[in-house]
């Protein structure tokens, strides 16, 4: 089992999808994400280890996540460990996660749209990294 975002949890990740390529963004993206690349930063903080950092990039059509909270994110999510394991699982749908209030969100929105719209994207190729994610 993996701890979830663990650094060993996001190199799965990135393993799970390294042959994945997604389609740009469509002509109606936002300026922030239509030439394909953009990346978003999230904070969870009250983890088991304490709080975790990291950021999701999509660049070419390939979608990786790191450890860390980059600098240049164009858009950072802030929540709690039991908000992201629900997300994770699939119990807790992100809209309904921000517009409880339970999301914190800083910059361009359109960047946190679309990065969803990825990761609902990418869910099937995740499934196996799901099944050996400790929570």
């Amino acid at each position: 089992m993996t701890r979830f975002l663990s650094p060993e949890w996001m190199a799965a990740f990135n393993e799970a999808l390294v042959d994945l390529a997604i389609a740009p963004p469509g002509p109606d993206a936002g300026l922030a994400v239509r030439d394909g690349r953009f990346s978003m930063g999230q904070v969870v903080t009250g983890g088991p280890d304490g709080d975790v950092r990291a950021t999701l990039r999509v660049v070419d059509g390939r979608v990786t996540m790191t450890d860390g909270e980059a600098s240049d994110a164009a858009v950072t999510i802030r929540l709690t460990w039991a908000d992201a394991v629900s997300m994770a699982a699939g119990e807790l749908a992100p809209a309904d996660a921000i517009a409880a209030g339970r999301v914190r969100v800083r910059g361009d929105l359109s960047v946190l749209a679309e990065a969803q719209a990825v990761l609902g994207a990418v869910q099937g190729q995740l499934q196996a990294l799901r099944d050996v994610t400790e929570y």
